[in-house]
């Protein structure tokens, strides 16, 4: 059972004895009556006729104003002004049937519930008047015959005064902490209940936040194959046209076979590129050798292919980096060769990859004829926007300087990962 649950089920014990409690003043008048008037002709406390009268219509009295107040108003506590007459009344008539009968103070005990309807020195003057009236009955009642029967009173109202008032304030204090204990509990539900709602809310976000990763996630998968397939299969296919065209022009059949041958060469390659993006592994020319290497041979291959001189210089420690940062450095090398070849009618390029402490960078620069950075390109170019998104997906930066007649420069740079980072 949870803390709460045992609050509230202790709550529910102490309603259920308050309401058991409410025919206790009742219960012990009865007693107390049955008392009195069974031993009144031993003890002679029901003679003369008018003493027996007087109880008996005290009694009826007494019996009307308890039983008023337990259909009426069964929460003393909380009655305020009526409360407190109607202990001030049942104790006046307890006195009194205990001045009639010394037995009744049976019935006078009920008196000590005095914190039930009063706070600091009203509830102990009512506590006093009960110990008086309960004193009054323990010593054989008024008058008194002797020193030593007044001597007795005295030390039974002190007597029953300290007991009462120790019960009493035990009382308050067990009251005190029942309402402290109900407030905790009221306040445990709330908090219980806004629990609930969060962890509700939390659900819900979940889900919704799981579906939006599942939603990224397929775009993201989409835009990789997207990129994977315009730097492989796209560019071999380009190749593999140049080179045919380049043979339908050539003048002698050993050159025709050096194209033709170069073409299925290329072929081969995007096919092998292509399975590899499908499967989502890292270029082939870095399964073979290091960045640097696969730079340079890039390079080597591109310029034996292309009328244009190509350059390239490798500086810094080359050491070898994380997979993706190594791929993106190799696809922005063959893209940006790729834009040199189609566009920019260069006559010379150079590429440069630097291993900086931090960066791995690369700057690929041509002579060639540029263009307008500020022009919408064309909705089907991809390379560049490509480019820019393979390397702000790692945390890098693509620069690309340019204009009309003044050549191009792209430069990208990347955090320098070292493989196995996460």
């Amino acid at each position: 059972m949870s803390p709460i649950e045992s609050g509230s089920s202790a709550l529910r014990d102490d309603a259920r004895w308050a309401a058991r409690f409410r025919y206790v003043p009742l219960s012990m008048l009865g007693v107390a009556a049955a008392i009195a008037f069974s031993t009144g002709p031993a003890t002679g406390y029901t003679e003369p006729g008018w003493r027996l009268i007087a109880q008996l219509v005290t009694l009826t009295t007494t019996a009307a104003v308890i039983g008023w107040w337990t259909i009426a108003d069964p929460a003393p506590a909380e009655a305020g002004r009526r409360g407190r007459l109607y202990y001030l009344l049942r104790g006046a008539l307890a006195l009194m049937l205990t001045l009639l009968n010394p037995l009744f103070c049976i019935f006078a005990w009920v008196g000590y519930d005095a914190h039930d309807y009063f706070r600091g020195r009203a509830a102990t003057a009512g506590i006093g008047l009960t110990a008086v009236t309960m004193a009054i009955g323990q010593s054989g009642g008024l008058p008194w015959h002797s020193t030593t029967q007044v001597a007795l009173f005295a030390f039974l109202v002190a007597l029953n005064f300290t007991i009462a008032a120790g019960l009493g304030h035990y009382m308050a204090h067990i009251e005190r902490t029942n309402h402290q204990r109900a407030a905790t509990i009221g306040e445990l539900e709330e908090l219980n209940t806004a629990l609930e709602r969060a962890m509700a809310e939390n659900a819900a976000l979940h889900e919704t936040v799981v579906a939006q990763a599942r939603a990224a996630g397929v775009s993201d998968e989409r835009q990789r194959l997207a990129r994977e397939i315009h730097d492989t299969v796209a560019q071999s296919l380009a190749g593999v046209l140049a080179q045919l065209q380049a043979a339908d022009s050539e003048p002698d059949s050993v050159a025709v076979r050096r194209r033709v041958g170069r073409a299925a060469e290329l072929a081969r390659d995007g096919l092998t590129e292509a399975r590899r993006s499908v499967m989502g592994l890292v270029p082939a020319p870095l399964t073979e050798g290091s960045l640097a290497t696969a730079v340079t041979s890039l390079v080597t291959v591109w310029g034996a292919d292309h009328p244009a001189r190509a350059d390239i210089a490798v500086t810094g420690d080359a050491r070898e980096l994380h997979p993706e940062i190594e791929a993106t450095v190799l696809r922005v090398a063959q893209e940006s060769l790729a834009n040199v070849a189609k566009h920019a009618a260069a006559g010379r390029v150079g590429v440069t990859l630097t291993y900086d402490d931090t960066e791995v960078i690369l700057d690929v620069r041509d002579d060639g004829v540029g263009f307008d950075p500020t022009a919408s390109p064309p909705a089907t170019s991809f390379g560049l926007r490509g480019m820019r998104q393979r390397t702000e997906r790692l945390a890098g930066a693509l620069e690309l300087e340019t204009y009309p007649g003044g050549g191009t420069a792209v430069s990208v740079r990347l955090p320098a990962m070292r493989a196995g980072a996460a």
